[in-house]
C-alpha cells in the first residue's frame, strides 16, 4: 500500500480550501483534513489587551485531535476514507491503483507544528499581497465577525510572523502565487503530484484534467503509468 501526504498551507483567504478540494475531486482514493475544523471553543482562545481573540496562533487549535485524525488515516486509509464525509468524485479506479492513497492536509499553520510538518511529503504555500488579502477577508463572513482593526492589528502581523518562522525552519516548501487563476494553480500542483506518484513503485491510474486557461474547454484522459 502506497501513501502520499500533501500539504496546502498559506495566508488566510489565499485559496487553500479551493485548491485542496479541487485536488480531492481529481485524485482517486483521496481525503481532506482541514485545520480550521480543529479550533478550540471560543471561550478557550485567549484575548489580548485590545480585545483581539488570538485565533492565529497554534495554541488556538486542537492539534492533538488533528494528529489523531492523521494517524488514523496512516494506519488504515481505506477505512478512514469510508468514514470520511469528503469523498473523491473521480471514476472508480482499477485494482492496479487500489493501493494508492492520498491525504490532503490544508490549513494556515500546518507547517508551524513540527509533528505534523514532518509527516507531509509535498508542501505547498499560497501567498497573496496585503491589499488583496484584506479585500478578500472583508468580503467573507466570520463567526464571530472580525472586530474593527482585527486584520491590521492581528491577522496580517501574525501571518508575517508565522511565515517567517517556517521560512527559517521548513525545507522543500513550494510557494504558489494565489493571485493566479485557480485553474492555473491547480494545473501546476496537480502536475507536480502526478510526477511524484510516477516515482513511486507500482502502477497508478490517474484521472487527468487538461485545463485551458481560458476556461472554455476542458478534456479528460486516463494515463496508464
Amino acid at each position: 500500500m502506497r501513501q502520499l501526504i500533501i500539504g496546502i498551507g498559506g495566508v488566510t483567504n489565499g485559496g487553500k480550501s479551493t485548491l485542496a478540494m479541487s485536488l480531492h475531486a481529481r485524485i482517486p482514493n483521496s481525503c481532506v483534513i482541514a485545520q480550521d475544523t480543529f479550533f478550540k471553543d471560543n471561550s478557550l482562545v485567549p484575548v489580548d489587551s485590545r480585545g483581539f481573540t488570538q485565533y492565529d496562533v497554534i495554541d488556538s487549535l486542537k492539534m492533538d485531535e488533528m494528529m489523531c485524525e492523521v494517524r488514523a488515516w496512516q494506519k488504515d486509509p481505506a477505512a478512514f476514507q469510508d468514514s470520511c464525509r469528503l469523498r473523491s468524485q473521480c471514476p472508480k479506479m482499477s485494482e492496479a491503483a487500489a493501493d494508492m492513497y492520498t491525504l490532503i492536509i490544508e490549513g494556515f499553520l500546518i507547517y508551524n507544528y513540527r509533528p505534523l510538518n514532518e509527516l507531509i511529503d509535498m508542501k505547498y504555500f499560497l501567498h497573496i499581497p496585503y491589499e488583496i488579502c484584506k479585500e478578500r477577508r472583508c468580503l467573507r463572513t466570520y463567526n464571530p465577525p472580525d472586530p474593527c482593526g482585527y486584520f491590521d492589528g492581528h491577522v496580517w502581523p501574525m501571518y508575517l510572523k508565522n511565515r517567517n518562522e517556517i521560512e527559517d525552519t521548513v525545507s522543500d516548501l513550494v510557494y504558489l502565487d494565489g493571485t493566479q487563476s485557480r485553474e492555473k494553480i491547480f494545473a501546476n500542483v496537480y502536475k507536480r503530484i502526478k510526477m511524484e506518484m510516477d516515482k513511486m513503485p507500482g502502477k497508478t491510474y490517474l484521472c487527468v484534467l487538461v485545463l485551458h486557461l481560458n476556461c472554455k474547454k476542458q478534456s479528460k484522459m486516463h494515463v496508464h503509468v
